[in-house]
């Protein structure tokens, strides 16, 4: 059996450290991206990155796979020993139309997990969210704690449209792994920090760079699980082998904050931003008012004040060592984003 893992996403921020790891620990990896660019421009600035993270990419290959074409997933799968499903769309401004986020959502996974079960891969793992376990829950219903157990109900109409993507998705993963007898862990992710491998911040960094040039004025009572990205990658490649996390939904979130702890932390991490990062919280009722008018806070109202525990105890098992702390993923992410002009 060869050591070939297709990794879907390589160009992201998650898929990109993960490459990372599966190079360190021996893997051969074959990355998808949806466009390698006209003379491979794209491709070549993936590998140079994952180079200067300290992979060696001469066990690194590149396909060309969209999540909404069939074009090319069953070659891409064929030969390989495992399947990372990593990539998913992921914005901070909802679309009007949810079906934006949960097609390729959905349409993605089932033509990963498809290819893989065709290629007869020993095992598919598959990045879910924590949203899949914790948001969409109104305030006569929320619970204290969480944990891989729970679902939101995607017919109550609360969920924004990324967070339906994954609950979407992951449920159509299930049921391809129950139905085709696919070997399946899914990992769920909290809010993902950490050090960038590029120039594009991503959905998490974009946050960061409002955050560090005063562009967000107010601090709404919005709560996050968060993980170091290192961690998330190596969880990932455990989970490839680990006996106990097949079958099974993995949470993996370490640490939680407020946005304003984090943005407290993130001044104290990095202090020549300091004088730009806000510090004032907004009121809920400010927070609703806007709401009105701002889609873009419309679509987590109903996260406002929810904190509760999550049980990540699984993905801490995968970690199999201790966390980067808060402040390290914070203060990691916040001095890239200067590093690299972008804060």
């Amino acid at each position: 059996m060869n050591d070939i893992v297709l990794l879907t996403g390589i160009t992201g921020f998650l898929g990109g450290h993960i490459a990372v790891e599966l190079l360190n620990a021996g893997y051969s990896v074959r990355g998808s991206l949806r466009n390698p660019g006209a003379n491979g421009e794209r491709a070549e600035a993936t590998r140079k990155a994952l180079e200067e993270a300290g992979a060696d990419t001469s066990r690194l290959e590149f396909v060309t796979l969209d999540l909404t074409e069939d074009e090319g997933w069953h070659d891409a799968a064929h030969g390989a020993r495992f399947v990372i499903h990593s990539a998913s769309p992921f914005v901070t401004t909802m679309p009007k139309d949810p079906d934006e986020l949960v097609y390729p959502a959905v349409s993605g996974t089932e033509r990963a997990l498809g290819a893989a079960r065709r290629a007869g891969v020993e095992r598919a793992v598959l990045t879910s969210s924590s949203v899949a376990i914790v948001n969409g829950r109104g305030p006569t219903s929320r619970k204290n704690a969480l944990g891989p157990d729970d679902w939101p109900n995607p017919d109550e109409g609360r969920l924004n449209a990324y967070q339906l993507s994954k609950v979407l998705a992951e449920r159509k993963a299930w049921e391809i792994a129950e139905h085709d007898g696919l070997a399946l862990a899914v990992i769920n992710p909290g809010f993902i920090l950490g050090p960038l491998l590029d120039d594009d911040p991503g959905t998490s960094g974009a946050l960061f760079v409002r955050l560090m040039k005063g562009d967000v004025p107010m601090l709404p009572r919005l709560h996050l699980h968060m993980v170091d990205v290192r961690d998330l990658a190596r969880i990932h490649v455990a989970a490839l082998t680990a006996p106990d996390a097949l079958g099974k939904r993995n949470p993996a979130a370490f640490s939680n904050m407020d946005l304003a702890a984090l943005a407290a932390t993130l001044a104290r991490e990095v202090p020549e931003r300091a004088g730009r990062i806000p510090k004032r919280k907004a009121p809920d009722f400010l927070v609703r008012l806007l709401a009105l008018f701002d889609g873009d806070i419309r679509a987590n109202i109903n996260e406002l004040g929810y904190a509760p525990a999550l049980d990540s105890s699984r993905g801490a098992a995968l970690l199999g060592r201790p966390p980067r702390s808060a402040e390290t993923m914070i203060g990691d992410m916040g001095r890239s984003l200067v590093a690299r002009g972008l804060a």
